[in-house]
């Protein structure tokens, strides 16, 4: 999802050493290796698809038994109030980094990464567009993963974040804009502690309905639209080839919105639905950076591809695992 700034501190805090002791409860089995083998990337899976050990972005999410486990990582995460989605404990190993890349795909067009750093030392860095922070343990920060970003840990320790994606309702979004032109300072000192209460039981509230087996006409064209904007603003882009995308991607729109009429979610349209997908991928350039997003100069191939081709039939298996862009 898109910020307005690299950073934004949000104004919670959390005690760091409760949550580092049940971390501290799991062995290296139960650490799933990174989707994209990232070297001294690993997770454990605390919300998820079906409740299992995954990085799938499909389905309904819930709960792992690795979170029932952990009583105060539970009250961490509904202190939010929020609908959660896949979250996870993201461990980076000692000398290892997280590469430089952008978050593109269809889930993060529309949700965001809530970081609680809980093992960490200062050596941790992580970068985004032109800044870099340390977020210490127990704080609380969200980041814009449009822009490319990385992390590194050059230091002697695994540091381990919990990374919690949300889309967030109203009154987390108007939280945001109340602190994100803060100085981190200044929001730290605002910050709220929540505690870890021994034998309080909270509630969680999990997607249900990541996205529809078909996607809804309205949300294809305003997935569409967004991205024309973007490399339309592009001025080191090809004129004629931005004329010609925007008419590709407009058509593909069409035809989606006439398919859906025809058949909506029945799976007798899936033929149809799939040639029009199929379509679309002819009509790309062979050079999958023949055109690039202004915003953060990625291939508009890959954008189109991660963020609506392979989206917009869940029914016929969905979009792909996490796919990110190097540059």
């Amino acid at each position: 999802m898109r910020l307005n700034k690299p950073f934004i501190r949000l104004p919670f805090r959390f005690d760091a050493e409760a949550l580092a002791r049940e971390v501290r409860q799991f062995g290296d089995e139960t650490w799933m290796a990174h989707p994209s083998a990232l070297p001294g990337n690993s997770a454990i899976a605390l919300i998820s698809s079906g409740g299992g050990d995954n990085d799938s972005f499909e389905g309904e999410k819930k709960p792992t038994p690795h979170l029932q486990r952990c009583e105060y990582l539970r009250q961490v995460m509904a202190s939010f109030g929020e609908v959660l989605s896949r979250s996870r404990l993201m461990r980076l190993d000692a000398g290892a980094e997280v590469s430089l890349h952008v978050d593109f795909n269809y889930h993060w067009f529309s949700r965001v990464r809530i970081h609680v750093p809980i093992i960490t030392s200062p050596a941790v860095i992580f970068h985004c567009g032109t800044e870099a922070v340390h977020m210490g343990a127990g704080e609380c920060w969200i980041f814009d993963s449009w822009r490319r970003h990385r992390v590194v840990n050059p230091g002697a320790e695994d540091r381990v974040h919990l990374v919690i994606d949300t889309s967030g309702s109203a009154r987390f979004w108007n939280l945001v804009e109340r602190v994100e032109n803060q100085d981190p300072i200044e929001t730290a000192a605002q910050a709220r502690l929540v505690p870890h209460e021994p034998g309080k039981s909270v509630e969680l509230k999990t997607e249900q309905f990541a996205n529809l087996p078909v996607m809804a006409p309205g949300e294809c064209t305003a997935l569409i639209e967004d991205l024309i904007a973007d490399f339309s603003a592009n001025p080191g882009n090809d004129a004629r080839l931005v004329e010609s995308y925007t008419r590709l991607m407009r058509d593909f729109a069409h035809d989606w919105r006439e398919a859906w009429l025809l058949h909506g979610h029945r799976s007798e349209g899936l033929p149809h639905y799939r040639r029009v997908i199929q379509t679309a991928r002819s009509r790309l350039h062979p050079n999958r950076r023949a055109l690039t997003a202004s915003s953060n100069g990625i291939g508009v191939n890959a954008i189109f591809a991660q963020r609506v081709l392979n989206a917009a039939l869940a029914m016929d298996g969905g979009f792909a695992p996490e796919s990110n862009a190097r540059p």
